[in-house]
């Protein structure tokens, strides 16, 4: 298999991005979602990286770029890939959570179209440390949707720096009034995002399903408490960010909220996608800083407009 790079996406808001399917066991299927994946290289020799998680095996030189590589399989808690398979293994370009990373799988299967809303959530019998977001079938065989969220968390844990943010009082009374809905199917992720608003005493709902966000700011439209500030992965099952953006704004009664998308991509074309659906801001996750300024910015809007 030649090196497959991944062409320009079209606008997720016309159409669901696609799956990579590969193995990591000889049987169970696994899937990325395409807008994380730069390209799928066959594996080459690796350089040693002193001192660094035990997953990563070392570090590629791709196109001049020198990237970390991760033994999927043993990341997640399957066999380690031998010296005797890394032959005819490949690698997976990702760019997530502003890090180029690569990881290394036994085998790819195949690039398939797929409609997001067809993939339903884990099973809770897999418990909490499953690196699942997902789960769908592909002709027939069960297809494991990975959190590279997670995966990555755990390998590289974030700074303090990162997950915390820092309010002044004047601030803080600006913000915590607001009607704040956070929507992340990634575990990793809404504790992310949770934790930030928690450490500065900010109140707010959480949900991990597009199609429950939408039914919980419909909701508090009804009630009276309307939804200002929404937070929503772009890159999630069933209703995806665009998807969700797209139809809070064509509905009048909700459409006033203040849409912040965030992704784990490093892309232009997701803030440019994200505007397309009627979304305010196009944060590339994770800063807590970065989130709690736009988060400002959309309590200053609401604000404005509630004066008008």
């Amino acid at each position: 298999m030649d090196a497959i790079t991944k062409s320009k996406p079209k606008s997720k808001a016309n159409q669901s991005q696609g799956l990579l399917l590969f193995k990591l066991s000889h049987t169970q299927l696994f899937a990325l979602g395409t807008l994380k994946i730069r390209e799928l290289v066959p594996y080459s020799p690796l350089s040693a990286i002193p001192h660094s998680h035990p997953t990563i095996l070392g570090a590629a030189t791709i196109r001049g770029a020198t990237i970390p590589i991760i033994d999927m399989a043993a990341a997640i808690g399957y066999r380690p890939i031998t010296e005797e398979e890394r032959k005819d293994s490949y690698i997976i370009i990702t760019d997530c959570q502003r890090m180029v990373i690569g990881f290394l799988v036994r085998s790819i299967d195949k690039i398939i179209e797929c409609n997001w809303r067809d993939i339903e959530k884990p099973p809770t019998t897999l418990g909490k440390n499953a690196f699942l977001t997902g789960v769908t079938k592909i002709d027939d065989k069960l297809v494991q949707l990975l959190d590279v969220e997670l995966l990555l968390s755990k390998v590289f844990p974030l700074s303090p720096e990162t997950t915390r943010a820092i309010l002044t009082d004047v601030q803080r009374e600006y913000l915590k009034p607001m009607n704040i809905l956070l929507v992340d199917d990634s575990k990793v992720a809404r504790k992310q995002l949770s934790d930030a608003l928690d450490s500065i005493n900010i109140p707010y709902q959480v949900t991990a399903d597009g199609k429950e966000a939408l039914a919980i700011m419909e909701q508090a439209e009804r009630e009276r408490q309307p939804i200002n500030i929404l937070v929503s992965d772009i890159e999630m099952p069933g209703l995806d960010g665009y998807e969700l953006a797209f139809e809070v704004k064509n509905n009048p009664a909700i459409a006033a909220a203040y849409i912040i998308l965030h992704t784990s991509l490093s892309s232009e074309i997701s803030v440019s996608q994200a505007h397309q659906v009627g979304a305010n801001e196009a944060l590339t996750k994770f800063c807590a800083h970065e989130l709690i300024e736009a988060m400002l910015r959309g309590a200053e809007k609401a604000s404005a407009n509630s004066n008008l």
